[in-house]
């Protein structure tokens, strides 16, 4: 087995961050997450904040789908953290919230779309696994057959 290269030992499911998009990702993620008794989890939705460039929803809505998500995240992890963070750059953020709150991970369930839309948003999924300083768990999508 190789080593880990001076890398601390530590339980991957120890502090899991989960990004969540809205209420609906947000249950289909957690449930795909339960299975796997994290510890401890944090909840992250970015808010996409203009930075001189007009923002895609009022900050009001983007707050009010947030919280939505977060409720949907305790449905299924009572005791989760949550966490908002506010960016232009949603990678960016996801990374940074790791940092803030000491993640042991980060888990995300890949919400598919089209190859244009991939190239257009820099294919956040690729960034996400391919940037991370953190192991990063992509987790199964939602069996649609139940």
């Amino acid at each position: 087995m190789a080593s880990n290269h001076g890398v601390e030992h530590r339980d991957l499911l120890a502090h899991v961050l989960l990004p969540v998009a809205n209420e609906e990702d947000a249950r289909g993620t957690a449930r795909m997450l339960a299975p796997y008794d994290p510890d401890h989890v944090t909840a992250l939705h970015v808010i996409e904040k203009g930075e001189g460039v007009p923002d895609k929803t009022p900050v009001e809505q983007s707050e009010a789908i947030a919280a939505e998500a977060f409720t949907a995240v305790h449905e299924i992890f009572p005791d989760a953290a949550e966490h908002t963070a506010y960016s232009r750059d949603i990678v960016k953020a996801i990374f940074a919230a790791a940092d803030e709150i000491g993640a042991s991970a980060i888990a995300y369930r890949s919400r598919g779309s089209g190859r244009l839309l991939q190239f257009l948003s820099g294919d956040l999924s690729l960034k996400l696994v391919t940037q991370a300083e953190y192991p990063v768990i992509a987790l199964p999508q939602e069996d649609t057959e139940t």
